[in-house]
């Protein structure tokens, strides 16, 4: 999480920019008492993320259903990542990187015990699709390149 929180977008590669755009789109829709994954759909499309699109809805419906915890997020205009941005950013690529339970060990903290699970399951499925649109998150360089 800390190789993304504060950091400002334009430092981050595609896939980390529209996660973190999409998490931004879908709260401030669910602001305006409108459809996320309506409104989210074309960017996936566009982004060839369209089978991302139910992971992705489902994901942030978990998150503000079960989190225990309020998240919050940046408006669309921040130049910036947010902790709780930085978090998910980190969940999807953590996933892949370091396995299922120290994922699972992550989500214990976040989200009722009901929903880490079906989390689990919802972040595979986001990151096989980030995967295949050639788009998965990246580590930011400079972060990389500190631990060498």
């Amino acid at each position: 999480m800390y190789q993304y929180v504060d950091r400002p977008l334009n430092t981050l590669d595609e896939g980390c920019r529209f996660l973190v755009w999409s998490m931004r789109a879908w709260v401030t829709a669910m602001s305006h008492k409108r459809c996320p994954a309506q409104m989210l759909a074309p960017a996936f499309a566009k982004w060839k993320m369209i089978g991302g699109l139910q992971p992705f809805h489902r994901a942030m419906l978990l998150f503000n259903r079960d989190g225990l915890e309020t998240f919050a997020f940046c408006s669309l205009a921040c130049t910036h990542v947010s902790e709780h941005e930085a978090v998910i950013l980190e969940l999807v690529t953590s996933l892949r990187d370091r396995g299922a339970q120290p994922t699972r060990q992550t989500l214990d903290l976040l989200l009722a015990e009901e929903s880490v699970g079906e989390m689990l399951e919802t972040l595979s499925k986001l990151g096989a699709v980030l995967a295949i649109a050639g788009i998965f998150p990246g580590e930011p360089a400079d972060a990389r390149d500190a631990r060498t």
